[in-house]
């Protein structure tokens, strides 16, 4: 079965909005946060969110 990418950036966004501190630049906690703040259990799916998630706050980050 294939991932939307539209999947992964709904939820993506909702989980930012929801908890904008829990996020951060760093990959490794972003995908610890989304597997504690969500009930996925597909490690492909998390890892695919966090992934989104860490590519956002990258671009939020003030240079």
């Amino acid at each position: 079965m294939a991932i939307k990418p539209a999947y992964v950036k709904k939820t993506g966004r909702i989980l930012m909005e929801r908890y904008p501190d829990a996020f951060g630049p760093d990959f490794e906690h972003n995908k610890e946060a989304v597997n504690e703040l969500t009930d996925i259990e597909s490690k492909g799916v998390r890892n695919r969110i966090a992934g989104y998630v860490t590519r956002k706050q990258d671009t939020q980050q003030p240079a």
